[in-house]
């Protein structure tokens, strides 16, 4: 039987390790004194239970046994990369010390993720809007080698503004890709403010349903919610995506639901705010 909810113990665990996430990812834009924290603090949860409980990622990359066999991730709102960064040095692709060189000259941790520099990268992103295209090749080719890994495209709303966005969709069900699942980070704000005034995407839900996919609605930062539906989008027998309403900047008070805190540094004051109000 499928395990649907995870333990008291385990959400303990994830909490803790959520926290040390939002904390190096603070760290390490302000350390840079660049980086986009808004959108990564909106996706700790998520991502955390993606490669700490519901994806088969291994840590020793390449050296680890049926390496063909691991599922795919992929980042497409590539901005957001210094959370993926801290998620792999938590679960041991690197050491953590090495967060503290985030967008330094010759770092392997570039401003956008770069599948040449790191292990656990599977594709270079940044541009928006092309993820789930990518994804759709991944689901393609692994159902033709009969290959049972699923492939999840973490997406921030914004980049559903993309035409070739839409093509995407389109084409994971057309190939009945039920290998493939969506996240949508929907923080609903976007660098030139709310989705919704930029180009509004509601009803979200309806309109991916209409392109055949299968949809669920969640609370993007419960720890359980999050991981009972990856694990139902696992079972499922067409493409799924998960609309995962989250807040942007969540964490820390005056970076909250604000669009200002998108893709900029805090200085040391608002450091100092902000890391106190992580570490309680």
């Amino acid at each position: 039987m499928t395990k649907t909810l995870l333990t008291a113990e385990e959400v303990s665990d994830l909490t803790k390790i959520c926290k040390q996430t939002r904390i190096n990812i603070l760290k390490m834009v302000h350390n840079a004194s660049s980086g986009h924290i808004g959108g990564a603090f909106s996706g700790v949860e998520i991502l955390n239970v993606l490669y700490q409980k519901s994806l088969n990622i291994p840590a020793d990359w390449k050296e680890a046994q049926d390496f063909d066999k691991r599922d795919r991730f992929i980042l497409s709102k590539g901005h957001a990369s210094a959370l993926l960064y801290s998620v792999l040095a938590q679960k041991g692709f690197f050491p953590e010390s090495e967060l503290m060189t985030f967008r330094k000259y010759k770092s392997r941790l570039q401003g956008h993720p770069c599948c040449r520099e790191l292990d656990g990268i599977e594709v270079s992103t940044g541009s928006l809007g092309q993820g789930l295209s990518v994804g759709c090749g991944m689901a393609i080719g692994l159902k033709l080698d009969k290959n049972p890994a699923h492939v999840v495209v973490y997406m921030g709303d914004g980049e559903l503004q993309e035409g070739s966005v839409w093509e995407a969709f389109m084409q994971a069900s057309h190939r009945k890709l039920d290998n493939i699942i969506a996240i949508i980070d929907r923080n609903r704000l976007q660098i030139d403010g709310c989705t919704e005034d930029v180009m509004s995407l509601d009803p979200l839900d309806k309109k991916l349903e209409a392109f055949g996919w299968e949809v669920a609605e969640i609370n993007g930062h419960d720890l359980n919610e999050i991981y009972e539906t990856v694990e139902r989008a696992k079972q499922a027998d067409k493409p799924f995506a998960i609309i995962a309403n989250t807040v942007k900047g969540k964490g820390v008070s005056f970076m909250e639901n604000n669009a200002g805190w998108h893709g900029k540094a805090p200085n040391d004051e608002q450091f100092e705010q902000a890391l106190a109000e992580l570490s309680n």
